[in-house]
């Protein structure tokens, strides 16, 4: 039977990183085959396929995790949800035409800025920054492409983007100069200090076209998560086949590039209120990545 991996729409960067993920755990006769399966809802809809054991693994925004596990809205019960492995902190970051005279996040205090969809991830994400910078913003909930053309046209002033590579975002930079809106350095420490599902991202040079300099931003952490109840030995031969194959999976999408300095930091993890499974654990441990 096939090992299951929820991931996000199609052509997402949770599905993009299911394909590379896939590649490297099907190595392990315990693991193949690996089927990626598209998962509209994204975090959402991957706890609840994963509580109702319809996948063994999935990939989830780890700001969705605690929430899960208590029962919290948009969740109607509790989901007894496990770490598996982190896969990556993507930077969340505001982007805005280069001629408007925006030249920081703290610029958009009263601008139409572009949230997300209402009731997505990232949404949640915009809310949640500007209420910690103490900024009201007019936000317009669209999805990536749709708030894309909204800033190209001059509909939007912002739009809040996440991660990179990210094809709405190349694309958006290639048809017109955009600048990545750069944080004041008090502004960036407090919200990394106030959410613990937040890493300090950087995106580089030349990531897109017109980011000219390095540039420090928040980022979520994603994390590969199963069930409480999924079988240990699985688990365990999925969290040795990420470890040992961590700077292959950079390879093959940039998305991972991050993934080997995140495997030594797993006692970070638990900041995001949910336990590694047992055979996450073991497997860790006798890699010597855990104590």
């Amino acid at each position: 039977m096939a090992t299951r991996i929820a991931t996000a729409e199609e052509g997402g960067t949770f599905w993009t990183q299911g394909q590379a993920l896939k590649s490297v755990l099907e190595r392990d006769p315990a693991l193949a085959p690996v089927e990626v399966v598209a998962s509209p809802g994204a975090s959402i809809a991957t706890a609840e396929e994963l509580a109702a054991g319809k996948v063994a693994f999935g990939f989830m925004a780890a700001n969705w995790v605690p929430r899960a596990r208590a029962g919290e809205a948009p969740f109607a019960r509790p989901l007894d949800l496990r770490i598996v492995a982190p896969m990556n902190a993507g930077p969340l970051f505001f982007i805005a035409r280069f001629d408007r005279q925006f030249r920081s996040v703290r610029d958009l205090a009263g601008k139409r800025v572009v949230f997300g969809p209402e009731k997505s991830g990232m949404a949640q994400h915009a809310r949640l920054i500007l209420d910690l910078l103490g900024l009201a913003a007019t936000p317009l909930y669209l999805d990536f492409a749709a708030g894309a053309a909204a800033v190209e046209s001059g509909e939007a002033d912002a739009q809040l983007q996440c991660p990179i590579p990210n094809r709405v975002m190349t694309e958006l930079s290639e048809r017109c100069a955009i600048r990545v809106l750069p944080w004041d350095h008090a502004g960036l420490v407090h919200v990394l200090a106030s959410v613990p599902f937040y890493r300090r991202a950087t995106m580089p040079r030349g990531a897109l076209r017109g980011l000219d300099a390095d540039t420090a931003q928040p980022g979520v952490l994603n994390l590969l998560v199963t069930s409480a109840g999924t079988e240990a030995a699985l688990v365990a031969a999925c969290a040795r086949a990420i470890a040992a194959g961590a700077d292959e999976l950079a390879r093959r999408n940039l998305l991972f590039a991050g993934l080997p300095e995140l495997l030594h930091d797993l006692t970070a993890i638990p900041g995001v209120s949910a336990r590694f499974h047992e055979g996450a654990l073991s497997a860790y441990r006798e890699l010597r990545l855990l104590p």
